[in-house]
């Protein structure tokens, strides 16, 4: 949060949490002190930002619905449509607040094509000059979110820079212009004073505010998912079973194929640590120990916040992890336990 501050202070940014990565609301009183307000991709991410953290509350949707546009306006400071037929089909709705319409630079940082905004047939923005040109009396801003776990300065100035060769025109024009998350600037190591000059000058330049949407960069290394082992077992490698799975509760892992993290993660004793589903491929990965791990033993997986509580699911109808608040003079609050009955009223 301090970083965040500091990037805010120093190139006039603003910062906007992005609740598609991390929206554990009994936090957002803290965060409210550093950070600007928070943006959304759906009715209810908008309503919630809205209610819980206050302050400015960016709406966007990759489609919104009939039934549903007029309560996501009653929620919102800005909307930032999708498309220029979407802007079309609700400019009347939202003409009480801000408007603005998201760009496909068809550039990105992103490895992974399924989280690629830029990839081949993408629908995740407008792209043509002149079309966008055309609408331009309807809004007065843009969106452009094409970073991806973007740690490199360079690659994201390299970007913006053939941002700025595409959308000149148009960036001369706005008001205000988003340059999304997925940009690891409060990072150890990342150069925030060079990353703040750059948005000024970018800011400075074409006469805009500019907004930035951090998800995980506003809770990097904030939260642990704490496990106890259940089980141990020998298969050619030594495993240990804890009451967890990554399906349901790190659901993010298993669709990049990645591994969960403990530290220090050293020690003679390496193990395979495996959920307690059915799926057969529920491991978090495979970690060093000091000693043998035993039934009863806690393992804590670090940096856990990411997409993880906004993706927790019931399947196998495994336990739900209790939420809790480890506070600055090192206290802890439960604030939410899960049990049968939430179970049974997620399904019907």
């Amino acid at each position: 949060m301090e970083r965040i501050a500091r990037v805010r202070e120093t190139s006039g940014a603003r910062a906007l949490l992005a609740l598609k990565c991390f929206a554990t609301w009994s936090v957002f009183d803290f965060m409210r002190e550093y950070m600007d307000g928070t943006t959304s991709s759906s009715l209810n991410e908008v309503r919630l930002g809205h209610e819980r953290f206050g302050k400015e509350t960016h709406a966007y949707s990759v489609a919104y619905a009939d039934y549903e546009i007029d309560e996501v306006v009653s929620h919102a400071d800005k909307i930032i449509f999708n498309s220029i037929s979407q802007l079309e089909r609700y400019a009347d709705n939202a003409a009480g607040i801000v408007r603005g319409l998201r760009l496909n630079p068809q550039v990105s940082s992103s490895s992974f094509d399924l989280a690629d905004p830029a990839r081949p047939f993408s629908r995740l923005g407008e792209w043509d000059l002149s079309k966008v040109e055309a609408v331009m009396d309807r809004i007065s801003g843009f969106m452009i979110h094409n970073n991806c776990e973007n740690s490199d300065f360079s690659l994201f100035d390299r970007m913006l820079g053939q941002i700025e060769e595409r959308f000149a025109p148009l960036l001369r024009n706005a008001e205000w212009v988003s340059l999304g998350g997925g940009i690891h600037f409060t990072g150890d190591d990342y150069p925030i004073d060079q990353f703040a000059e750059r948005l000024k000058r970018f800011a400075g330049e074409y006469g805009v505010q500019v907004y930035l949407e951090p998800g995980e960069a506003s809770i990097t290394k904030s939260t642990t998912l704490e496990v106890t082992v259940l089980d141990t077992l020998f298969n050619g490698k030594n495993l240990a079973i804890v009451d967890s799975s990554i399906e349901a509760h790190m659901l993010d892992l298993l669709i990049y194929r990645e591994s969960a993290k403990v530290a220090p993660n050293r020690g003679p004793h390496r193990y395979m640590i495996c959920g307690k589903s059915c799926l057969a491929g529920d491991i978090f990965g495979e970690f060093d120990f000091e000693h043998e791990l035993k039934v009863g033993d806690r393992i804590s997986f670090q940096d856990a916040a990411g997409y993880t509580m906004v993706k927790k699911n019931w399947f196998n109808g495994v336990r739900m992890p209790s939420i809790a608040i480890r506070e600055l003079d090192g206290s802890i609050r439960t604030v939410r336990e899960f049990d049968y009955a939430d179970y049974e009223q997620s399904l019907s």
